[in-house]
């Protein structure tokens, strides 16, 4: 399969060890991710949770050399904005030998369709304040920081 045909699909158990992989390839995920052998059950109860969850996709994108990203999103339904449901997408890579090809904007844009699929009014994210590229990546498909994020670790 070429890169102008890349593949979309649902997750499956088997492309679990490929999906921790892409988490782990680059400098913020080497520091908080574990490749191991066997896999890391958090990882594989992480997994499960994520595929019974019918408000969850986990997607990965192939090539023919097999998964060359993936992303998650979130469908979270809520009463602001008369009920509005929103996507959230979180946990987006693209295989370092890929990226800057174009493949992270198709899947981006996959993901936006998959959103409006389900009457999403709002597909929203968050990227580390550290990852400059991505941040002028989102912005350049039309995503606005229109809000400050916080988090707290527990």
């Amino acid at each position: 399969m070429s890169m102008c045909q890349p593949r979309f699909r649902r997750a499956e158990a088997r492309d679990l060890d490929a999906i921790i992989a892409l988490l782990a390839d680059d400098p913020l995920g080497a520091m908080r991710e574990r490749v191991s052998t066997p896999t890391d059950p958090a990882y594989v109860t992480a997994f499960t949770a994520i595929d019974t969850d019918p408000n969850q996709l986990l997607a990965v994108v192939e090539d023919e050399d097999g998964v060359a990203g993936c992303l998650q999103i979130s469908f979270i339904p809520g009463l602001s904005r008369l009920g509005m449901w929103r996507g959230q997408i979180e946990s987006v890579r693209i295989a370092s030998r890929l990226r800057g090809a174009g493949l992270g904007r198709q899947m981006i844009e996959w993901a936006i369709e998959q959103c409006r699929a389900l009457d999403c009014q709002l597909v929203q994210l968050t990227s580390d304040k550290s990852r400059t590229d991505a941040l002028r990546f989102y912005e350049s498909l039309g995503f606005v920081a229109s809000h400050e994020g916080f988090k707290l670790a527990l």
